[in-house]
Order: C-alpha cells, then structure tokens, then sequence
C-alpha cells in the first residue's frame, strides 16, 4: 500500500436536507491529504441539490438523478471510485475528525485486512448523544452470527470490494451486513476500538421506520449461507448460534419498533436455539415483557439517564 493511499468517500443522498450539510462537511474538513468525494443524490427535492451545489467545489463528481433505491445510488458512486481504500456515509450520518486518517493508518498495519471498523456514536435530531456503540474484532464466524458492525464507521481495500462484488441491490435493509460477509470470505476484517463516525437516529431512518423489516432479511442471508459452500459448511457445524442471531437482530428491531409481543416472541426463539446469544439483550427482554403491565416508563427513564450519561462526555463537543 502506498504511504498515503487515496481514499475515495460516497455520499448517497435523498431528501435528507436536515442533515446533509453536516454529512458534507464532515468529510470536506477531514485532515487526510487525499480525498476523492462523490456525492450521488437520487432526485431530491427538499433543498438538498442546494446544499450540494453549495460545497460543488470541495466534491469531485456529483449528480442529482432518479436511482433505483440506497443500493443503487451508493453502487453509482463505488463504480466510479479511484482509491485505493472506500467507504460510503449516508446522508444523515458523519464522520468524526481525524476518522480517515486513523482508518488509512489502520489499513496500513494490518495489510492482510479486508476492511476495518470503529465505533458509532448515535445522536437524536437535536444532535444529542444517545448511545455510543462499541464492537469486537469479529470475523467471518461472528458477521454469520449477525454480530452487526456499524455501517458508517467501516472503510474498505477496493480490491477486495471489486472482488466480492457491489452492494445487493435486492437487499434494503441488511445490504451492508450482506456485502461485509461476502468480503470476509476474501480476506477478514480488523475491528479498531476507536470512535470513527456517528448516526442521526430519527423518525425517518429505516432502522425506526421500518424496524419490523429487518427480520425478514436476515432469513434471507441465512438462506444464502446454505448456497455458498465455504458458508455452508461452518454453518452446518454452528446453525443454532447462527439462528439465533438472526432471531436476535429480528427480536432488536421489532423492540425498537415498540412491538413488544412479537419481540419476546423473536427473542423466546432466540433463548430456545441458543440462550447465550438472546441474553446478551436481556434488558430488552426485561423491558419488553414488562411493557403490558404500562411499565414502558422505566425504560424511558432509562433511555434518558442514559442518553444524560453519554451527553456528559459527548465526544463530539470536545
């Protein structure tokens, strides 16, 4: 890899006005020395080819035109990259200072890496911090587990991305948790526990609005686990610990979409194919069994100390 490899950076964008210029500037104002910046929008019309046209001078390619979803959009803009090293931010997400440079340095020091991830800081609409997210240095065997990695916080070897293929343009959901076991095949990730990027967490984002989707995709990933022989054969050997992630990732949506009832009942199919993996949520459980006795209240209570706890030490207000 060269001392300074070139970093290509993709925005898909839609209507995501509130939030874009945050998203840009993130990016524009990162201290690496070279930045390729594509912004692909998918026909806004809330202001948001403004805010682009606006910053038109720190981005090298953008365009404004109908696509065919998330996936396609972001796909644009991966075919068109240059660097040596990519990763796409969606447009109400954000990069932390200095997250480029610490992923390129990352890549560096660990060659045989696929890919590496940070953590993700959540904030509200107000810009508050409400959860900081930390990972494992989890590989192909945890990614088929459904240990997910927060998306914005990843950055990728071109190489390896070509090689494993683009985004899925049939998965909405899990599109990025498809690709990142498609790329652990090739060669496995490295996990940095270091802050990179940040999520704005809103009515409009999918994992609120369309919590209760989220399930049904990762059958689908199962399913095609059993199609790719390299998969097929670790996941005949650990298919209850694999199912029950699934069912895991299924009972955290559907909680967060306040269907309890059928977040126990994901959660209860979890505890039965393998407790350990449920029970890594089990304040969730907690709270969601207690939800029909109208205790739902504590745990807004708990959202709330902790959201206080986390703004405190807000890392974005140092």
């Amino acid at each position: 890899m060269n001392p300074t490899p070139s970093v290509t950076i993709v925005t898909p964008s839609f209507n995501q006005a509130k939030f874009l210029e945050k998203t840009l500037r993130s990016v524009i104002e990162q201290d690496y020395p070279d930045i390729e910046y594509l912004v692909v929008d998918g026909g806004s019309t809330d202001g948001s080819v403004e805010i682009i046209q606006k910053y038109a001078k720190r981005i090298h390619w953008w365009v404004s035109e109908k696509d065919n979803g998330q996936a396609d959009g972001i796909n644009k803009g991966l075919r068109r990259a240059k660097g040596e090293i990519v990763a796409w931010l969606n447009s109400d997400d954000f990069y932390q200072p200095g997250a480029i440079s610490n992923a390129v340095r990352a890549l560096r020091e660990n060659p045989d890496a696929g890919f590496v991830y940070g953590n993700l800081q959540v904030v509200n609409p107000a810009g508050e911090t409400t959860n900081v997210l930390t990972y494992g240095d989890w590989k192909l065997k945890g990614l088929m587990e459904f240990k997910i990695i927060g998306q914005p916080a990843v950055f990728m070897r071109r190489e390896v991305l070509e090689k494993a293929g683009y985004l899925d343009v049939s998965f909405h959901f899990l599109l990025d948790h498809h690709l990142w076991l498609r790329m652990a095949m090739i060669a496995q990730p490295r996990y940095v526990a270091q802050l990179w990027a940040g999520e704005h967490y809103h009515a409009g984002s999918k994992n609120a609005a369309q919590a209760a989707k989220f399930g049904a995709e990762a059958w689908r990933i199962v399913e095609w686990m059993r199609t790719q022989p390299m998969l097929a054969e670790m996941l005949s050997a650990d298919y209850r610990r694999v199912e029950a992630g699934a069912e895991r990732l299924n009972a955290f949506y559907l909680f967060d979409a306040q269907d309890y009832r059928a977040a126990l009942r994901a959660y209860w199919r979890s505890l039965r194919l393998h407790p350990s993996a449920a029970m890594k949520d089990w304040h969730r459980i907690l709270y969601a069994a207690l939800s029909p006795l109208g205790l739902d209240k504590a745990r807004q209570s708990y959202l709330r100390r902790r959201k206080h706890r986390y703004n405190k030490n807000d890392p974005s207000s140092s």
